[in-house]
């Protein structure tokens, strides 16, 4: 019998110009979709990118579903189509949507970027580079602490703790300075 794969958590990056003058009308707009989402199967959560100095009306929100069967429910749903509906005269044109699963998800795309698209390449050095690191210097360090700990142990705590790191210390300093290199094409409405 075959083993069956777990879900893979999907994100959705969807970036809108708002019209002059409508953006209280839009974040409140945003407020209520984002609201009535959180009680729909498998939503993880939302966050809004307001507007930036460089581009004053641009929103980038940013919704993650566990899977996308999940997100594809939300996408065919009557909430969405009474949503779309609803804030056809605060928005200047169609948004930009962007689907993300799997490792692109640790990298954070510069603020300019509207759609990120990160060179798979670049994102697999820098992946390559922070494990063979943390490897090294963690798995030594793990073993002179707990020497005498069996090794599935020491390799569980091992992982865990480069785990935390990539996802809470490193990777987001990484992407930061990297951010031009890992994108090197600005996307543009």
């Amino acid at each position: 019998m075959a083993a069956q794969r777990e879900p893979e958590a999907v994100t959705v990056v969807v970036t809108r110009q708002v019209r002059s003058g409508c953006e209280s009308a839009y974040e409140a707009w945003l407020a209520r979709l984002t609201e009535q989402a959180s009680v729909l199967p498998g939503f993880l959560g939302a966050k809004v990118e307001k507007p930036s100095a460089l581009e004053p009306r641009t929103y980038t929100s940013v919704f993650r579903f566990d899977s996308v069967v999940n997100l594809r429910a939300f996408e065919q749903s009557e909430l969405r189509r009474r949503a779309l509906r609803e804030v056809v005269d605060l928005v200047e044109a169609d948004a930009f949507w962007s689907r993300l699963t799997g490792l692109e998800l640790w990298f954070t795309p510069p603020p300019e970027t509207l759609i990120p698209q990160p060179s798979r390449f670049r994102m697999a050095l820098v992946m390559i580079a922070v494990v063979y690191g943390l490897v090294l210097s963690i798995g030594k360090l793990v073993a002179l602490v707990l020497g005498a700990t069996p090794q599935p142990v020491r390799l569980l705590v091992t992982i865990t703790i480069e785990v935390f790191l990539m996802t809470y210390v490193l990777m987001p300093r990484l992407t930061r300075w990297l951010a031009r290199w890992i994108y090197p094409q600005k996307v543009t409405p």
